[in-house]
C-alpha cells in the first residue's frame, strides 16, 4: 500500500440558518477550488449576536485533502 500524507485546513463557514447549513457553506466552498477532500471535522460552534438575538451561526471546520505537493 503506498504512503499518503494529507493537509488539513480549518475553514469558517456561516449561515443565519443552522450550524449544520454553515458547516456544509465552509464544504462547499472549500470543493470549489481543492481536490480529492477526505474528511470534514466540526471543531467549534458559535453564534454572533445582535441586540441578544441571533444574528448568524458559525461552524468552524477542519477539511483535509491529500497532499500532492
Amino acid at each position: 500500500m503506498a504512503e499518503s500524507v494529507y493537509k488539513v485546513i480549518e475553514l469558517v463557514g456561516t449561515s443565519t440558518e443552522s450550524w449544520e447549513k454553515a458547516a456544509a457553506a465552509a464544504v462547499k466552498r472549500a470543493a470549489k477550488t481543492l481536490r480529492d477532500l477526505r474528511v470534514a471535522e466540526i471543531s467549534q460552534l458559535d453564534m454572533q449576536l445582535k441586540d441578544g438575538v441571533v444574528e448568524s451561526y458559525r461552524a468552524k471546520v477542519k477539511v483535509s485533502f491529500k497532499y500532492e505537493g
